[in-house]
């Protein structure tokens, strides 16, 4: 009778550099985990001190800077302007943290987590004690990956929310502002991917820490400037009214302008630009131009723009991924 002898896989399970990784940098994941507690915590209590605030305002029957208003009211606006204005303002440097988040954790996946490792020679270490280097690699991925996603899928929904609670704020949120469409929908998961498959792209092609940390920042911030300042309108194809027509309800308003006789959008003369009223009027008709035009994105084009950001930001993410495991076997085997 013959014993069978069993041998140990030739390759670690990916939970033992998990480990590792969890160890090393244990400090910075309770740093992060408290800082995004303790953010969660101070959206709420402004959030309840904001719709406080708003109720109480109401109560006194006075209107927002309302025609008419007693010299008391005008100064109940004033404050009540006053304090919204900072509740929003607060709002608005939480969101500025999320959309500055995945450019941070792309610089941290470049820097510390592979290039240093790389530059240094420790990861030789894991990769003699059966740990192949996609899985050195997947485990460094994965792990912030995970932590910054579950993060943001409470922080962006309770920031939303919170948002919301303001009552009659005489700041109504708008979706397509820069702080408020990346911090909504899905579009924020997707810069966290992205900003980690070009944080490791960057690591493993440069492998030295703090260049990797600073080409990898720049990169995840130019992507997130390139969306927000300019390539954003142009995701979904906008819509055109002539004259002026009704935008409806928390619009994106685009660009408007004049049209001569054949629909075609032109600039009105230098000769005009003295007039007002009537005189502009018929100087614009002397001129041929007869109508005009607004370019915006309703409402209902939120999902549509997010769709589109959120997949070519992953379309980006996978690219990324797959060149940096790609380079790093090359490299390394």
């Amino acid at each position: 009778m013959s014993a069978t002898l069993t041998t140990a896989p030739s390759v670690a399970p990916l939970r033992a550099p998990v480990r590792v990784l969890l160890r090393q940098h244990r400090w910075t994941l309770w740093i992060a985990a408290g800082v995004a507690l303790l953010t969660a915590i101070g959206v709420v209590a402004v959030a309840m001190r904001s719709a406080h605030v708003s109720e109480v305002f109401q109560a006194t029957g006075c209107q927002f800077y309302g025609e008419g208003e007693t010299r008391a009211c005008m100064q109940m606006s004033r404050n009540f302007a006053d304090s919204m204005n900072l509740y929003a303002r607060l709002f608005e440097f939480v969101a500025l943290g999320l959309v500055v988040l995945p450019a941070l954790l792309g610089a941290f996946v470049a820097g510390p987590l592979i290039a240093r490792e790389l530059e240094s020679g420790t990861f030789r270490m894991a990769w003699t004690q059966s740990v192949s280097p996609a899985r050195w690699l997947t485990a460094r991925l994965a792990v912030p990956t995970a932590a910054l996603l579950a993060g943001s899928a409470v922080l962006a929904p309770l920031l939303h929310w919170a948002r919301t609670r303001g009552g009659a704020s005489p700041y109504p949120v708008r979706w397509s502002e820069v702080y408020v469409f990346p911090t909504t929908g899905i579009v924020l998961p997707a810069y966290i991917l992205f900003a980690v498959g070009a944080g490791a792209l960057v690591g493993v092609l440069i492998r030295r820490a703090f260049v990797a940390l600073t080409v990898s920042a720049v990169t995840s911030g130019a992507v997130a400037i390139a969306f927000g300042a300019y390539l954003r309108p142009y995701l979904w194809p906008r819509t055109t009214v002539s004259g002026q027509g009704h935008l409806g309800e928390n619009t994106w308003w685009l660009e408007s302008g004049y049209l001569n006789s054949n629909g075609e959008r032109v600039s009105p003369p230098d000769s005009c630009s003295a007039s007002s009223g009537d005189t502009w009027d018929r100087c614009l008709t002397d001129h041929g131009i007869t109508g005009s035009y607004v370019d915006y994105h309703p409402q209902s084009h939120f999902w549509p723009l997010q769709l589109v950001e959120t997949g070519i930001l992953l379309a980006l993410a996978v690219l990324a991924l797959a060149l940096a495991f790609r380079v790093l076997r090359r490299l390394h085997g």
